[in-house]
């Protein structure tokens, strides 16, 4: 069945619900409200602005990037883990998992001011697939080791999950759900990619050993 097929017979009484639970559940920015409820700043206001972990960090410490990974990271998951338990169709699993992320990406009531999306799409990846998820690992390790530095690495793994997912036997609709997801997350890091490419480029190449 082509996947456009597939699209129409999706029960969409269902998939609205999936839809709608699962940006509303991305919706709820761990690192924001941690920051406001320990000490009353508005994290977007901190460092790069973004609610991510790693801007916790810098308004808490290492508590702050802690419950922000992990809370972050836990809604992926529980979105996947619900749908799958309360629905068992993949499609509306595929839903669920970009809803989530557009959700934290773009959270209506803090103006879509929200974080970058990746711990989220790891949590909603490893209950997924985790074979996709070994793979992003691998992936990154291997560029990381390679640019050292982990935005580019990152965004080169996600990129190439639709590949990996095609190769591993994955149908039309994991791959496509797979590269709206690469397409979120490289939206969301649309400010960083020059500033990493900038970084990269004036790096002193290695010299090599005599």
């Amino acid at each position: 069945m082509l996947w456009i097929e597939q699209l129409q017979s999706v029960p969409w009484s269902q998939a609205l619900w999936v839809l709608f639970g699962g940006y509303c559940l991305g919706c709820l920015v761990t690192g924001y409200y941690v920051v406001r409820a320990w000490s009353g700043q508005d994290l977007r206001e901190i460092g790069s602005g973004s609610v991510g972990a790693k801007n916790a960090g810098r308004a808490l410490g290492w508590p702050g990037f802690a419950v922000t990974l992990v809370g972050d990271f836990s809604k992926g998951a529980f979105a996947i883990w619900a749908t799958t338990h309360f629905t068992g169709d993949e499609r509306l699993i595929a839903m669920a998992m970009l809803a989530v992320v557009v959700g934290h990406i773009w959270p209506a009531q803090l103006r879509f001011h929200g974080g970058k999306g990746v711990s989220t799409t790891l949590g909603a990846l490893l209950v997924w697939n985790f074979h996709l998820a070994i793979a992003f690992a691998l992936l990154f390790v291997g560029a990381l080791a390679l640019l050292r530095r982990s935005v580019l690495p990152g965004l080169f793994a996600f990129a190439c999950l639709p590949l990996v997912s095609a190769y591993l036997g994955g149908d039309s609709n994991s791959v496509i759900s797979l590269s709206i997801l690469a397409g979120l997350i490289l939206a969301a890091h649309r400010k960083n990619i020059p500033e990493e490419l900038s970084h990269l480029a004036e790096r002193p190449p290695r010299r090599s050993k005599t």
